[in-house]
């Protein structure tokens, strides 16, 4: 499950051609963090979630489930 959030949180972020810092400051998180999301060494929070979510525009489902 971490993986694959991880990886469709990567998706979303390249397909709106956005750097890993660009996300962060959009999502209010620290790069280093938005990175090790992205390779699955952390859990994001609930919270975090919701705040890379409202950076995307995206529902948290959508986010969830890559789709």
């Amino acid at each position: 499950m971490l993986r694959s959030l991880a990886a469709n949180i990567k998706a979303l972020r390249k397909a709106k051609d956005w750097s890993q810092e660009e996300l962060a400051e959009r999502a209010h998180l620290h790069r280093t963090y938005v990175a090790e999301i992205e390779t699955a060494k952390r859990n994001p929070s609930l919270r975090t979630l919701i705040k890379i979510a409202n950076a995307f525009r995206v529902k948290l489902v959508e986010l969830l489930s890559g789709g």
